[in-house]
Order: structure tokens, then sequence, then C-alpha cells
């Protein structure tokens, strides 16, 4: 059973020189760097075992594709959103620390409601993460990094189970920054993240109470005791990674707010047909793709 105390156990007793054992070319790419945006290396290694935990034993996740993230360079990756808590974002920073043959961090843009939870601010700035505004995502890509964006928002985490896996249309904002900056973009799918907290329904009226996004009612949120309520479901994850796509519009075009519309929707689709995809040719959602998994 997993439980809190043996989660807490999987920490080394040094993180950081067990992080640059495990992970040498992504502790030596960070190490010593002063992050204008708050990273610092070493909370990232406080919790890479964790999260690698979750992402090699736990989820059992695999990442098809991995290769298509450059290894320098900048790129927006875009995506499906899904879990009430966004592990997703976690679980592709995992792929690309330990998986990837250049490995380097990803840059999520976080909305901001989730720095007004009180403690929690300071745990994603300093994991990685990046307020999410239009000035921080282009000082981003000006620094040639890897930045990570969820257009569905916090309409993607709050979907109901009957919901799970059906895309909420992309907000374009996205592709203007891709057509403004000439950065490619890299669509990805992720299946298993929607089924790790069956999210049975969303009680509107409370979450406006408590000032929320959303109060989703689960199969064990608020029933079981804390930690319990927060332990998610051993589902087997898939992370499909797509092929960069340079979009080959002048900066200018960023104006056009039909063109990008447009183009946000082809992605969307592209990642929906994907997505469906993958749904047809998994097994079950607690062994995956293969019988043998």
């Amino acid at each position: 059973m997993v439980t809190w105390t043996n989660i807490q156990a999987l920490k080394p007793e040094n993180p950081i020189k067990a992080l640059a054992k495990r992970c040498p070319t992504y502790y030596s790419r960070y190490a010593g760097q002063v992050d204008e945006f708050g990273y610092k290396l070493e909370t990232f290694a406080n919790w890479e075992p964790i999260f690698r935990f979750c992402y090699e034993d736990y989820f059992k996740v695999k990442a098809q594709g991995i290769e298509n993230i450059p290894g320098d360079g900048r790129a927006i990756i875009v995506g499906n959103h899904s879990g009430l808590i966004p592990i997703d974002g976690a679980m592709l920073s995992m792929a690309m620390c330990s998986k990837h043959s250049s490995p380097r961090r990803v840059r999520f843009l976080v909305t901001d409601w989730f720095f007004n939870v009180p403690g929690l601010g300071d745990w994603i700035v300093e994991t990685g993460q990046v307020r999410g505004t239009l000035e921080n995502a282009r000082k981003l890509l000006d620094r040639e990094e890897l930045v990570g964006i969820y257009p569905e928002g916090l309409r993607g985490v709050g979907k109901t189970f009957r919901e799970r896996y059906r895309l909420i249309d992309f907000h374009p904002g996205f592709v203007q920054l891709a057509i403004s900056t000439q950065t490619p973009l890299i669509p990805i799918a992720t299946v298993g993240g929607d089924e790790i907290f069956p999210n049975i329904a969303n009680v509107k009226s409370l979450a406006q109470f408590v000032k929320m996004p959303f109060w989703p009612v689960t199969t064990a949120f608020p029933w079981l005791p804390f930690p319990l309520m927060f332990i998610p479901l051993p589902v087997r994850w898939m992370m499909n990674i797509h092929k960069p796509i340079d979009l080959g519009y002048p900066p200018e075009k960023a104006n056009d707010k039909k063109l990008c519309l447009r183009i946000a929707r082809e992605i969307q689709y592209d990642i929906q047909r994907d997505l469906n995809q993958l749904l047809r040719e998994r097994k079950s959602v607690f062994t995956g793709w293969e019988e043998s998994d």
C-alpha cells in the first residue's frame, strides 16, 4: 500500500548528489545557475525521486516520440490537460529529465489561481514553472527555453469522468505566441491523467463559495481522510509526442485572429484524433497498451 511515509522514504539523504549521479547531464546543465523566474535545482532534486517513482513505477508512463523535443533551442509544447491535479506536466518533465538524450527542463505556464494557494506558489516556481503571462512566455522563449502550455487551462483539469478525453476548445493564444516569436509548436497527446481521479461531479456553488475554479467529487475526495483522498489510481499512461510544427507565417500574422483560431482548432483536432486512437489501442486502464505490461 502506498502511504505518505513510504513516499517520503523515496527521497535520498542528499538529493543534489543523487540527482547528479542519476541525471548528470541535466544536473550539469543547471547547476550553479540563478534563474530569473525562481527555479531552484535543489528543490527539483528534492522532489525528483517522488515524481520519478510516479513516472516509472506507479503510472508506468510511456513517452513515445520523446526525441521530437529538441535538446536545444526554443519550442512550445502544447497538449491536453487532465487529472484535477496537474500531474501531466510533472510526468513530461520527468520524461525530459530522465529519458531524453539531451535532458532539459520544461517551463510550464501556470494560471494565477495556483499562486493564491498558501505555500504553493513558491514550490511551483522553484520546481521550474512560471506564472502564465505573455511577458514571461516571451522572456522564456528569448532564452531558448521549452515552454509548456495547456490551452484548455483549468477547464481541462476540472472535467468530469464522463467528459474524459474530450477536448475543450483551445484558446488560440499559444498560436499567436508561436507566430510572433517564430517558435515551433510540438503537440502532445496524453492518455491516463483523466482517470487517476475519477471526477463524478463538480459542485459549482461550493467552488464559488471557497473561491476555487471547481469543487470535484471523486471516489476518494472528500470521503476519505487525508492523505488517502489525494492518492491517485495506478492508471497506465501514454504520452505521444508529435514532431515539431513550423507554422511558416511572418510575425505580423500573429494579429490575424481568424488565422490563429483556425490553426488552434486544427492542432486541437489533431490531438483529439490521437487521443481517440490511443484509447482504441489501449487494452485496459490498468494494464495499458500491452497485455504483458
